[in-house]
């Protein structure tokens, strides 16, 4: 995901009266979250991911097959994963291979544990 927040997110500040302090919330941002935290937060993509995991590295097709899918809807499922950074992509040939980002899992993965300590 790029990090183009600065020019498209308003900061929204809540105020209850002028001696208290702003709240300053970013919806953007929170909107963005959610939608990361949401597409780890399906059993389907719990399973791909863990396939993915399994195998290092594996097609679309390998990925519909094992886990009994249509093609549609594993892509669909892939997709969500891809647009939060979860997976990624690798060309070879004529295939493109899913493989799991690590290093986003553990950005999340800190980031709940931040959120919920």
């Amino acid at each position: 995901m790029t990090n183009d927040i600065a020019t498209k997110s308003p900061i929204v500040s809540l105020q209850s009266s002028p001696k208290v302090s702003s709240i300053k919330i970013d919806y953007y941002n929170v909107k963005k979250a959610a939608l990361i935290l949401r597409a780890l937060n399906h059993k389907l993509r719990q399973q791909l991911l863990k396939l993915i995991e399994e195998e290092k590295k594996i097609t679309v097709t390998e990925i519909y097959v094992r886990l009994k899918l249509e093609q549609s809807v594993a892509s669909q499922h892939l997709a969500i994963l891809r647009k939060a950074g979860i997976v990624t992509t690798q060309r070879d040939g004529k295939f493109i291979f899913y493989i799991i980002n690590h290093k986003r899992i553990d950005e999340i993965s800190a980031f709940v544990n931040e959120l919920v300590a």
